[in-house]
């Protein structure tokens, strides 16, 4: 075979190969406490906002949130330290409110002998530096994850830390006021930790984590129609800890979490809705304790915060991630 004729197989061939998602790079952010852990990750006035929880362990009586600052993603600086001295704060969520504050969404594990297991709590800020007081928020023992703002209301899925174990859909005006809208989401399989997002046509998806054995433990796909009273569910057929859920300016969804699939790590995978599958694509640098990223797409690249103790010490990551074209 004449060489133009190899060059042109070995062309055939490279053009055919899929397109791979790539680690533009990583970065290790903070592991100045203890244990650093369960993070997340927002623009917020032409900045970036990272927040985490600190404490002496993965559960401890002293976790106070982190607050981190960028205005490039590679220079951080300390913008806030949320404490308690009734409970250990934990699992800090950020978004931006209709109004164009910063909200800080967790939880406090009370410390005996209060007769509260946990309280969702909220805290807003103008410049993500100074904040006000927390506000308890829902109910007793029902833990709000990760609310998601949609036209105006905020949406959120809680779930009992009690038994019996099941999870429900709040609504807010406000990020203060939340309503019950659905009492029961989900039920069986112990669910928990969920990650909502909103398509264009408004119907609403949310990715639930389960804790049961064997096919009980698996993470649902519900989605719903507005007002979002009636849900109908997939099961996903894999386990994805501390989920969450983006959808990218090409319709694409892609989830980020903790999985198992031989030793435990941080990996991205993508949603398909309608096959009610996810599929995951990259493992991030991590194992052992890890999870809980925050994920932001801009200018073509998904930022991705998350924590992991591959290197010994629970830190804190900030990945960049180039994904294939549609």
């Amino acid at each position: 075979m004449p060489y133009f004729g190899f060059l042109a197989l070995a062309l055939t061939i490279a053009q055919a190969e899929p397109e791979q998602a790539k680690i533009l790079d990583v970065r290790r952010i903070s592991n100045e406490a203890g244990h650093s852990a369960f993070t997340d990750l927002v623009r917020f006035q032409d900045r970036w906002f990272l927040c985490f929880r600190e404490g002496d362990g993965h559960v401890s009586p002293n976790g106070a949130l982190r607050v981190l600052t960028s205005a490039d993603g590679e220079k951080w600086e300390a913008a806030a330290r949320i404490t308690s001295e009734t409970g250990d704060l934990r699992d800090p969520k950020l978004s931006v409110t209709p109004d164009g504050r910063l909200m800080l969404a967790g939880v406090s594990a009370l410390n005996p002998p209060s007769p509260i297991k946990h309280q969702s709590m909220v805290w807003f800020s103008k410049d993500g530096r100074n904040w006000a007081e927390g506000q308890a928020v829902g109910e007793p023992n029902v833990w709000i994850w990760r609310p998601a703002w949609h036209k105006g209301s905020a949406y959120g899925v809680g779930y009992a830390t009690i038994p019996p174990r099941s999870t429900r859909l709040y609504k807010s005006p406000d990020g203060v006021d939340y309503a019950a809208i659905v009492p029961t989401l989900l039920a069986g399989g112990e669910p928990n930790e969920s990650a909502l997002t909103f398509l264009p046509d408004d119907t609403a998806l949310c990715l639930s984590r389960r804790e049961g054995k064997g096919a009980d433990g698996t993470n649902k796909l519900g989605r719903a129609r507005p007002p979002y009273t009636e849900w109908t569910w997939k099961d996903l057929g894999m386990h994805l800890g501390g989920p969450a859920l983006i959808r990218l300016p090409d319709g694409r969804l892609l989830a980020g979490g903790r999985s198992h699939v031989g030793k435990p790590h941080t990996a991205l995978a993508w949603l398909d809705p309608e096959a009610g599958t996810l599929t995951e694509f990259l493992t991030l640098p991590s194992g052992g304790d890890t999870s809980y990223p925050g994920l932001v797409w801009r200018d073509g690249v998904l930022w991705v915060s998350y924590y992991s103790s591959h290197e010994g010490k629970t830190s804190i990551y900030l990945a960049r991630v180039k994904l294939p074209s549609k």
